[in-house]
């Protein structure tokens, strides 16, 4: 029987605007709402986690883990430029000191994808003034609520917009069959469409009206990034953990990387080494003094001489548009510990399915790979899956399934799936 260490932790994560609902304030609120809306459907009380938080947390305890990897959520903190609100504050407070009380180490993150609706009126991830903004909103919840927090995430998946931006250049230049995408694009690790081009202008022409910005202007964190939006992203990460440190030295501060498990065969090593430069090398310098690496795989992505070979029609492959591959978090693990000899959690890892058992083996296999690595010495802390609780996947809504909890939304009522039972009796019995 090989089992983790007591002090390892595994548990669920969830983002604020995927579970929480009613986040008026926010960008993705609007976006939601706008006239032909790229979203399948709005978000509106979502899995209404703001107000269940505490059946949720106490589903994951029971069922034996001891994490939680949550965020909070900068539109509800400052939903006008320089105002905070304290309610809001007072809400997160007890979510954290419920997570003490049940035993379950909170590990928080500052960002995940969603931002205030003024944030983008004022030029969004592409502005220099997005630096400071974000440091304000780190300093006033770290000076609130930082005693209570261990670990802080300062951006969830600090290189998505690089990835969207390539994958959105590749889209174009295949000139793919389909004009407005049916499904998820199985190339980025978040839940996006892609569509055509007189669908896009109008898209944008209603969010710049919402917004009341040139549609040129709208720079949310899903944006195609720039060169320079990337290096914004590094200094506000910079500037956030400087903030943290000088509250309270005691959290350990990182940020969150979307990774793949790249794989060449003979004559496609140079593809993968441009993607493992553009995806996390180039970001060594800006986190050389963090405390931590969340790491995020879902999938792996294999490259010949002419480029990514996509799977055969017998591969399996998730709802997601991902292949089905357990060992991928494991092959990301090896090679990131290669360059960072600092801790890492994987603060995301998971599946897109409707069928339960093929989740269940999944996370199997995911763990047992997991394992491995750690017998090899790689310094893994935690690991966090994704998610805790079917929930808004942001441009293709609700029907996507990544819980561990499955949600009825006529009533929200929880429904504990097999694979949260599973993950939990690999935390205390091992495998």
């Amino acid at each position: 029987m090989k089992k983790f260490n007591e002090n390892f932790m595994i548990g669920a994560a969830t983002a604020a605007h995927q579970v929480e609902g009613n986040n008026k304030n926010s960008d993705f609120w609007v976006l939601e709402n706008i006239p032909g809306s790229m979203y399948k459907e709005p978000s509106l009380d979502a899995v209404d986690h703001y107000n269940r938080y505490r059946e949720d947390i106490k589903l994951l305890k029971n069922a034996g883990l001891n994490a939680y990897r949550f965020s909070i959520e900068w539109a509800r903190i400052e939903p006008l430029k320089g105002r905070f609100d304290k309610n809001e504050i007072e809400h997160y407070r007890d979510v954290l000191k419920f997570c003490h009380a049940n035993g379950v180490t909170p590990i928080v993150t500052l960002h995940h994808f969603s931002s205030p609706k003024w944030l983008i009126q004022e030029g969004g991830w592409e502005s220099e003034t997005t630096v400071e903004y974000f440091g304000n909103y780190c300093k006033n919840v770290v000076s609130e609520l930082g005693n209570l927090i261990p670990y802080i995430c300062t951006i969830n998946e600090a290189n998505m917009g690089i990835q969207i931006a390539r994958i959105m250049k590749e889209y174009q230049a295949k000139m793919l069959k389909a004009a407005e995408a049916k499904s998820a694009n199985g190339d980025v690790q978040v839940g996006i469409n892609v569509s055509g081009q007189s669908t896009m202008e109008k898209y944008y022409r209603a969010a710049g009206e919402a917004f009341g910005v040139e549609p040129r202007n709208i720079h949310t964190f899903h944006e195609p990034r720039t060169k320079n939006g990337d290096l914004i992203i590094m200094r506000s990460h910079i500037k956030a953990r400087e903030v943290i440190k000088e509250v309270n030295s005691d959290i350990k501060v990182g940020l969150t990387m979307s990774l793949y498990d790249y794989q060449a065969l003979p004559g496609g090593e140079g593809y993968i080494q441009a993607l493992w430069d553009e995806d996390f090398l180039h970001y060594l310098p800006y986190i050389k003094e963090d405390d931590f690496l969340g790491v995020q795989n879902y999938t792996r992505k294999v490259f010949g001489p002419n480029g990514k070979i996509e799977p055969d029609e017998n591969t399996k492959m998730t709802e997601a548009g991902n292949e089905y591959y357990p060992l991928s978090l494991a092959g990301v693990l090896r090679f990131v510990s290669k360059y960072w000899n600092k801790p890492i959690i994987v603060t995301e890892n998971g599946i897109s399915t409707s069928n339960d058992k093929d989740r269940v083996e999944f996370i199997k296999e995911t763990m047992k790979g997991l394992y491995e690595c750690l017998e090899e010495g790689i310094n893994v802390l935690g690991y966090m899956h994704w998610s805790l609780i079917d929930n808004f996947e942001w441009q293709l809504g609700y029907k996507p399934k990544f819980g561990l909890i499955a949600v009825d939304r006529t009533t929200q009522r929880r429904i504990p799936k097999e694979s949260l039972t599973v993950l939990g009796d690999i935390k205390k019995y091992g495998f």
